[in-house]
């Protein structure tokens, strides 16, 4: 008798480990696809609007940066562009000049050219008026190349005030995506820098559990396959979701310390990503378990 009863408390142990056996065939943690939002401007802050938890709508305005020294220098350079453009009426005017001289020119050859016919001109008359005719070509010329010097630094300077107006536009910062802002990095009127972070952001409606499988169980995955997603429920149940396989690592890592395996004499894992919609319960950094049976 005294031998039956450790036989039956060995069995009893031994049925109460084989009921805690993993069943899910891997583990991970659940992980977001995080935007760092970034100033691309510098100057101070005179909005700033994002706070850690909250959810922002995409195209929201967020921040402000103060452009004055941006719209006095583009205020500047209008001045300039006009008083530039001015300089085309007169040379317009230069222009218009010249070709009615080269008018009465040529109207002046063609009637030497006649009366030379009759022996009432000159050679020498017709070689001045020829003289003349080749200068006002000439001023026409150098003229025309004064216009296009001037049109290019009308097109340098209109490409400048596009410059400052595009930098002018980047001072007021639009959330690009809807998500819950994690993390902020600055505060209002404080100085930015071009390339300061200023808060991260993620869109939690879908999160990615990054779990690990052996170079045995690559075989039987395939991305977007769907698969069986647990997570804790309540102490002692897991609650069932559904997931979708959507990248599969090409090269193995060695296992990490946070990841128990199914089979723990294996050192090399591959690195799994499966997405999964969020219904507001899964969170970043919350463990997972997955099942890769298909699903019908």
């Amino acid at each position: 008798m005294k031998t039956i009863l450790p036989i039956l408390l060995l069995m009893v142990l031994l049925a109460g480990c084989s009921g805690n056996n993993d069943l899910s065939d891997a583990y991970g943690n659940f992980e977001v696809n995080d935007v760092m939002i970034s100033a691309e401007a510098s100057g101070k802050l005179i909005i700033f609007k994002p706070e850690e938890g909250k959810i922002m709508k995409k195209g929201e305005l967020v921040a402000v940066i103060d452009s004055t020294d941006l719209s006095l220098k583009r205020k500047q350079m209008k001045a300039q562009l006009a008083s530039v453009s001015s300089k085309i009426a007169n040379i317009n005017a230069q222009i218009d000049v010249r070709e009615q001289q080269k008018k009465n020119l040529t109207t002046d050859k063609n009637r030497v050219e006649k009366l030379m016919k009759d022996g009432a001109a000159t050679q020498k008359q017709m070689d001045d008026i020829t003289g003349q005719l080749d200068v006002v070509e000439k001023e026409i010329s150098s003229v025309k190349t004064q216009k296009t010097s001037v049109q290019a630094e009308m097109q340098a300077l209109r490409a400048q005030i596009a410059q400052v107006e595009e930098s002018i536009s980047k001072c007021v910062i639009k959330n690009p995506l809807k998500g819950v802002v994690l993390d902020k990095y600055a505060e209002p009127f404080e100085i930015t820098s071009f390339g300061k972070p200023l808060y991260k952001i993620a869109n939690l409606d879908e999160m990615t559990l990054r779990v690990y499988v052996s170079g045995a169980q690559l075989p039987g995955i395939k991305i977007g396959q769907e698969v069986e997603v647990l997570v804790d429920q309540y102490e002692d149940q897991l609650r069932k979701l559904t997931g979708k396989i959507t990248w599969i690592s090409e090269t193995a890592e060695f296992t990490p310390k946070i990841i128990q395996t199914r089979e723990e004499r294996v050192n090399l894992v591959y690195a799994v990503k499966i997405r999964v919609k969020n219904d507001g319960s899964l969170k970043i950094g919350m463990p997972g378990e997955v099942n890769f049976k298909q699903l019908n």
